[in-house]
């Protein structure tokens, strides 16, 4: 078999003509498109690591802030707890302090309300009792009481000296009035002379007397002259004795004070002259 080798040239030619033409115009632009896409693919993905590493970044931050909000979130819950309970406290304290204090006026209140009932009770209790005495005492006297007490105040007269006796001398001297006896009880004639007996020896003097009955005396005998009086009567004993409960109620009632137990009032003697 025969070679042409003109035939084996020419297409050895053609060969290396479709090569470069194919490297040229096929190749090429094939293995620009190809190196532009592996470019951009690695752009791409060195885009998305950049947004995967800022992504993470954020999810980094965000977490911090949760964290850091969740650590806010229970700092506040525990101070508002703790304001809570302590204002709780505060509202219970106030509230026991209240009612203490309204039980301690209420207290008070039952206390003095309960002082003034038994305080009104004893007033009340001392007018009936003292009233009840007058009455009795008043129904017991009769002429044979007054004529005892007439000797006792003549008995006294005879006896009285010191200042008492000065004063009714002096009193006897200067008068321009009559001497006044009251009784509760009209005195008999005899009776009477016996006390204007007794006035005259007593004072060496003679002076008028007048006699007088005086129911409201209860029982007893008063001399009065120039504003002096002496006596003894029942009325000024009941007097006396119902100043002196009245007085011991009165110290009673003040406040943060103990009422010291009364003594006994002495009872008044005929020579203690009074103006």
């Amino acid at each position: 078999m025969l070679i042409d080798w003109f035939t084996v040239g020419a297409q050895a030619i053609n060969f290396l003509i479709l090569v470069w033409l194919l490297k040229r115009f096929l190749y090429r632009p094939i293995l620009d498109a190809i190196d532009a896409r592996e470019d951009r693919i690695a752009a791409e993905l060195a885009d998305a690591d950049a947004k995967r590493a800022e992504a993470r970044q954020e999810r980094e931050t965000f977490q911090q802030k949760n964290q850091a909000f969740e650590e806010q979130r229970a700092a506040l819950f525990a101070r508002a707890t703790e304001a809570a309970t302590a204002e709780r406290q505060r509202l219970l304290d106030e509230a026991r302090q209240a009612a203490d204090a309204l039980r301690v006026k209420q207290q008070n209140a039952l206390r003095q309300e309960a002082d003034q009932l038994n305080q009104a009770l004893l007033r009340r209790t001392q007018r009936e009792v003292f009233a009840i005495a007058r009455k009795t005492l008043t129904d017991l006297a009769g002429a044979s009481l007054e004529e005892r007490l007439v000797d006792v105040f003549i008995e006294r007269l005879g006896t009285m000296e010191g200042e008492a006796h000065a004063v009714i001398a002096e009193a006897l001297k200067t008068t321009t009035e009559p001497v006044r006896v009251r009784s509760a009880f009209e005195l008999p004639p005899v009776q009477r002379e016996a006390i204007q007996a007794a006035l005259n020896s007593a004072f060496e003097t003679e002076v008028p007397v007048q006699f007088d009955a005086e129911p409201d005396l209860v029982g007893g005998v008063e001399l009065t002259v120039n504003g002096q009086r002496i006596g003894w009567s029942i009325a000024d004993y009941l007097r006396s004795l119902e100043q002196g409960v009245g007085e011991l109620l009165r110290a009673k009632d003040k406040p943060g004070t103990e009422p010291e137990p009364a003594e006994p009032e002495p009872e008044p003697e005929p020579d203690a002259p009074h103006p």
